[in-house]
Order: structure tokens, then sequence, then C-alpha cells
């Protein structure tokens, strides 16, 4: 295991932990449906928790790009990396040759 996959790793756990954070954060979409719908509300106060549902919008948007990014990037490493480390192993057709030849003997 290398540094990259490491550090990789160390990052898409903080980017879930923090996704999920965010989405909890935000406000469902039936808030203010029964009858008596926040008549009390100022104009200060809607526009306020429009702003921070944004923010919010906006950070999960980003945070699930990075989280995508994060995760490809982590299974391109384990794929090339198995792939050398495969290469590496195989032998050559010689060396398989020489190698059966040595044990027979």
């Amino acid at each position: 295991m290398s540094v990259l996959e490491i550090v990789l790793g160390i990052l898409l756990i903080i980017a879930s932990i923090v996704m999920i954070v965010v989405i909890i954060l935000q406000e469902g979409n039936q808030q203010g449906v029964g009858v008596v719908s926040g008549g009390a509300d100022t104009f200060f106060s809607k526009n306020k928790a429009r702003s921070y549902d944004a923010f919010l919008s906006r950070a999960t948007k980003w945070f699930a790009i990075g989280f995508v990014v994060i995760v490809l990037a982590l299974n391109v490493f384990a794929y090339f990396s198995t792939k050398s480390a495969d290469a590496a192993n195989v032998a050559t057709p010689d060396q398989a040759v020489s190698d059966t030849a040595d044990t027979a003997e």
C-alpha cells in the first residue's frame, strides 16, 4: 500500500463524513406545508434560510463531485498497481522452460 493510496483513502473518508453532515443539515421539501404555514416569518428570515440552503446545496454538489473524483482515482490507481504487479510476476516463456528443465534434473 503506497502513501498515495493512504492519502486518497483518508480524503475519501473525510469527504464522505462531510457530505453526510451537509445532507443532514439541509431542510426537506415538505417544510411549511401545513395549514398554518409560517405566517409570522419575516422577509429577512425567509431569505436567510434560502441563502443557507443555497450554500448547503452548493456544498453538497462540490463534495459529491470530490467524492466521485477520489473514488475514480483510487480505482484507477488500484487497477494500474495490480496490472504492474501482475506484469512483474509473469515469467517469460524462456524462463518457464528453463525453470521446468531445472526441476526435472
